[in-house]
């Protein structure tokens, strides 16, 4: 199996990250999910928030039949269903995480559910930005690790 730049791209939407990875031997999954691992912690936040820019908030359904909006979908499943005041406290809350922190909430959402979800947003507005900055390069880190894996099942979804 050899990994495609367009396929790596569908995993992260930083440049750099992608130029990186995109530089190793791309038949070997196990080489590419350790070198995102190490880019993503050596990212610039620059770098980071260019690849932040790419996720939709919590609660909101990507649009489009690209690879990255089908993968969006159905990490954020947690959130179908939710009752109206739960998603309108998603709203909300992304609208003061953004206020707060200047870029889009983001969170492994795989396997969470809407109000797992809610419940972690609200506690990690009470982190100083650095802290913040150091849990949002981890989820960062796991939805990359999940995707990339993902494309050693060859998924299209």
């Amino acid at each position: 199996m050899k990994v495609g730049e367009a396929e790596l791209a569908a995993c992260c939407a930083s440049r750099r990250w992608l130029a990186a990875v995109a530089a190793q031997p791309r038949d070997d999954l196990g080489v590419l999910r350790e070198t995102s691992r190490r880019v993503l912690r050596e990212l610039a936040w620059a770098d980071v928030e260019e690849a932040l820019a790419a996720h939709p908030r919590i609660g909101e359904r990507a649009e489009g039949g690209a690879r990255e909006a089908a993968w969006s979908r159905r990490e954020q499943s947690g959130v179908d269903g939710a009752a109206a005041d739960l998603r309108a406290a998603l709203v909300e809350g992304n609208r003061a995480y953004e206020q707060r922190f200047g870029h889009v909430f983001l969170i492994r959402a795989s396997g969470r559910s809407a109000l797992e979800m809610l419940g972690e947003l609200r506690e990690r507005l009470g982190n100083d930005v650095e802290t913040e900055r150091r849990v949002v390069r981890a989820e960062l880190a796991e939805i990359v690790d999940l995707r990339l894996a993902r494309l050693g099942e060859r998924e299209d979804a």
